[in-house]
């Protein structure tokens, strides 16, 4: 059993050694985030099962606060509606549960992130592309499989296969954002 958790912990700090590459996305990625909330959009997130868990917690992280005192910022998940997501389900599928709220609420200042560990969910590709029509700047956090995707506008590919590294390197990034983000937010830069 121990050379399982091991394997496990060594995937995972291969995973995570790996985002060390993606850094200057990450920056260029918080100083655009920062421009579009300055100037009034607000940043909608989503995906599936773990994924949504991610994008809730991004958002709650702008809404509430990473590490300093400072305002509020825009953000809404929208996977934590259930009336709306088993709504937009049942009456037309659930690959449009996404796409049908962006397609009402996202304008052309916004950014609209989507987390699937696969980068193939049809709800968060559909959703995607609904935000890309709305003129939104588009994110996807993704696995390794789908590094090149056209999915999104950016692409913060996490160098494996396995949902369970690629949602640890999914949380390291949103908290690398989130760093960014905040302090931008609470004045300093």
């Amino acid at each position: 059993m121990n050379e399982v958790l091991h394997e496990h912990l060594d995937d995972h700090l291969t995973a995570v050694a790996a985002v060390r590459d993606l850094v200057p996305e990450v920056v260029a990625l918080g100083e655009e985030i920062c421009r579009r909330l300055e100037r009034g959009g607000t940043v909608y997130t989503f995906g599936n099962g773990g994924s949504a868990a991610d994008a809730q917690h991004f958002a709650a992280e702008l809404v509430g606060r990473y590490l300093r005192d400072r305002r509020p910022l825009p953000a809404i998940a929208l996977s934590t509606d259930p009336s709306v997501t088993t709504c937009i389900g049942n009456d037309y599928s659930y690959a449009s549960v996404f796409s049908r709220q962006v397609t009402a609420l996202v304008r052309s200042a916004d950014v609209v992130i989507g987390f699937s560990t696969s980068g193939t969910s049809p709800s968060v590709v559909e959703g995607l592309a609904a935000a890309r029509r709305n003129g939104a700047l588009t994110v996807l956090f993704t696995g390794e499989k789908a590094a090149g995707s056209p999915v999104a506008d950016r692409v913060l590919p996490v160098a494996s296969r396995a949902t369970a590294r690629i949602q640890e390197g999914h949380v390291l990034l949103l908290h690398m954002l989130s760093e960014l983000i905040d302090r931008w937010a609470a004045g300093g830069g």
